[in-house]
């Protein structure tokens, strides 16, 4: 049996620069892991049998059988896999939990299965399954250009704590899709915001929260709801700042202190909130 862990992600920066002839967008984006996790247990088995612990979540509608099939028909494989999944990363959250179970599952079948994929080979699946997968393959600290699968490692950022808090609202299978139709041309910048925080953490200097920025804001702040109930409340609980995770509905602050972070999530659990403390990896 292989455990693989797939963590969850914020981005710390999310620009869009332009609309591209593909119908893609290019973007900007620097990219952190965090320890929320989902973990993945896969043995060898006869046919194919996926489980998971959290309600709601379903195999054919998650990358993950997307990801078994490619990986199958690439490679020709045949073998079986049984494939156990513990969720923790909330359905449909910005976090990227999907496209981190996929990279998980990408790296784990690789070895269960004896595939000796290289990590081009194994890329180039990446890239064919969606624009974060590739990102989740190295983790960490990255810039992601291109539509997101052009990734670039970065210097690690400092450990940090992020408190996540996810909004009582319905789920939106094609949110991610629907956030980037609804951006106008007043919402596209040209990359020097991340390119900043990317000189920031190439030069050791200290990482500021007033640099975070995510161009899906424009649209998700304009609700009412979400800019009054949760955003300016959160500013009251004590959040120093507070940003949506990828396309959300997320949203995060970060702290140097544990300390302080922990005292945000305590107020944030006492007031009823959905909410994380989790630290970047």
């Amino acid at each position: 049996m292989f455990i693989v862990k797939a963590p969850a992600k914020v981005n710390l920066t999310l620009e869009v620069l332009r609309k591209r002839s593909d119908g893609y967008h290019e973007i900007r984006s620097m990219l952190q892991t965090i320890d929320l996790c989902d973990i993945l247990h896969l043995e060898v088995g006869q046919g194919i049998y996926f489980q998971c612990d959290m309600p709601g979540w379903s195999a054919e509608k998650s990358l993950v059988s997307k990801t078994l099939n490619l990986l199958r028909e690439s490679t020709g494989c045949t073998k079986g896999a049984k494939i156990s999944i513990e969720k923790r990363i909330p359905l449909m959250s910005g976090l990227g939990g999907d496209s981190s179970d996929a990279a998980a599952l990408l790296r784990g079948l690789n070895k269960l299965w004896g595939l000796n994929l290289t990590e081009k080979n194994l890329l180039g699946l990446a890239a064919q399954l969606g624009s974060d997968v590739a990102f989740f393959l190295h983790g960490g600290t990255a810039l992601a250009v291109g539509r997101g699968e052009i990734i670039t490692p970065l210097p690690p950022l400092k450990r940090m704590w992020v408190v996540l808090i996810v909004p009582d609202v319905p789920l939106e299978p094609g949110k991610t899709g629907r956030m980037y139709a609804a951006l106008k041309p007043p919402h596209f910048t040209d990359g020097t915001i991340t390119e900043t925080l990317v000189e920031t953490l190439h030069k050791s200097s200290k990482f500021s929260p007033s640099l975070l920025f995510n161009t899906f804001e424009n649209i998700a702040f304009d609700d009412y709801n979400m800019r009054r109930v949760y955003v300016e409340h959160l500013v009251k609980l004590g959040a120093p700042h507070v940003h949506l995770a990828g396309s959300g509905p997320t949203l995060f602050t970060m702290f140097q202190n544990k300390e302080k972070a922990r005292e945000l999530f305590t107020r944030c659990k006492e007031q009823g909130m959905k909410t994380h403390l989790v630290g970047t990896l």
